[in-house]
């Protein structure tokens, strides 16, 4: 008996077999990135690092992240989305475990944008992905790999200080190395169990505008778009690199790991909102309206109330809103833009998403070294919940050009 056939022209069981591709290319893409994080304290007392360059050591990848968006798009023309895809992998994986190796802030450092690299190649190529493989499904697609992602993102800081490092004798070093394994095990998988024929018809079928993959930098749904999307992440990747050095500088220090397993644990039971509200989050002002001021109110209590159960409570919420405005946003490229242009304007964004990225967390390093005053890091955070909840609204609004010229 054959599997139904979906909206989609896909047989059930291919549909799901997508999906969890999908999926496993979103774990790949965090899982070596938030390695960092639990580990930072180790790093910092072994390499004497300030809290400017433990802002870097953050930044810089996301810094190559904005840089490389750009060629990845093209390699997505010149290669195919999947092929693309599997060689940004493969580039994180080895790269995140070579993080292991360095001998200095400097070695650390260029690991860690050899790592940023690969996760930049792979970031304009899932969105166009979701378009090739899945084009009545957009969202469905997106909450896939965006699931992905907060998986990859959440077992790090869950199981680094409590098995890993114990496993690996408490070596930071070692770590690297042990979460890169899983990483570079996806990349075979994803390559074996890709629908290649449906790629290789895709990239048959898209020839006429194949070379239309750099982004249209005088579109501004390019700037609204990448505005919205650092005003997510930038909160998302400074709160995990500073709240270490945060609490140890309120004599907090032993909740890190817990607070830590909030913080990005929490977005799993994002997931579940997602999942749910998945019809209802397609062009949706909500998201944003609800999970913007709820960052804001997080942020404000980490820094007003000192007890460990407001802490951890506060890391969760901004967990469930970063994750739920982050699928949001994912989701808008594909939604806005024409089919030959998604990976253009998703590589667009992230350009400027990324850069953000980088400055922020540097900027709130910065903050802290020149006051010495530790909450003074949070500011900036405090200002993106604020930014992404108006930016957000604007941009589920935004009529692109095509459908004006549809409309017509």
């Amino acid at each position: 008996m054959h599997s139904p056939i979906n909206r989609d022209g896909l047989l059930t069981g291919r549909l799901l077999r997508i999906l969890c591709l999908l999926w496993l290319a979103g774990v790949a893409m965090r899982m070596t990135l938030l390695a960092v994080p639990p580990v930072i304290p180790l790093v910092h007392e072994e390499l004497h690092l300030s809290e400017t360059q433990v802002g870097l050591l953050i930044g810089l990848p996301l810094a190559i992240f904005a840089i490389a968006a750009v060629p990845g798009s093209l390699l997505i023309a010149r290669v195919g989305t999947a092929a693309a895809v599997i060689t940004g992998m493969t580039i994180a994986a080895i790269a995140g475990a070579a993080r292991g190796t360095a001998v200095d802030v400097w070695t650390l450092y260029a690991a860690a944008i050899a790592t940023g690299f690969g996760i930049a190649i792979m970031q304009p190529g899932l969105p166009t992905l979701v378009r090739e493989w899945l084009p009545s499904r957009i969202a469905l697609g997106t909450i896939a790999y965006s699931a992905g992602m907060v998986i990859g993102a959440t077992l790090p800081p869950a199981l680094t200080i409590p098995f890993v490092l114990p496993a690996v004798g408490g070596s930071w070093r070692l770590a690297f190395v042990l979460w890169a394994v899983p990483a570079i095990l996806i990349v075979p998988l994803f390559y074996l169990l890709s629908p290649k024929r449906l790629d290789r018809d895709r990239r048959l079928a898209d020839t006429t505008i194949a070379g239309r993959w750099r982004p249209a930098w005088r579109n501004p749904l390019i700037w609204l778009l990448g505005f919205t999307f650092g005003s997510n992440n930038s909160p998302f990747f400074a709160t995990n690199a500073f709240l270490g050095d945060y609490l140890a500088s309120r004599g907090q220090g032993a909740i890190l790991g817990v607070t830590l397993v909030w913080l990005n644990g929490a977005q799993i039971a994002a997931l579940a909102v997602i999942v749910i509200m998945a019809n209802r989050l397609q062009r949706r002002a909500w998201p944003f309206l609800l999970f913007g001021p709820l960052m804001l109110a997080a942020f404000l209590t980490l820094l007003l109330v000192p007890s460990p159960l407001a802490v951890v409570a506060s890391a969760a919420a901004i967990g469930v809103a970063t994750a739920i405005t982050m699928t949001a946003t994912l989701a808008l490229p594909p939604l806005l833009s024409a089919p030959g242009d998604v990976a253009g304007t998703a590589a667009g964004m992230f350009t400027v998403a990324y850069g953000c990225a980088i400055v922020i967390p540097t900027i709130c390093g910065a903050l802290w070294d020149v006051t010495g005053k530790p909450w003074t890091a949070f500011v900036p955070l405090c200002i993106c919940a604020v930014t992404l909840t108006v930016l957000g609204t604007i941009a589920v609004r935004f009529r692109p050009a095509h459908e004006l010229r549809s409309s017509r």
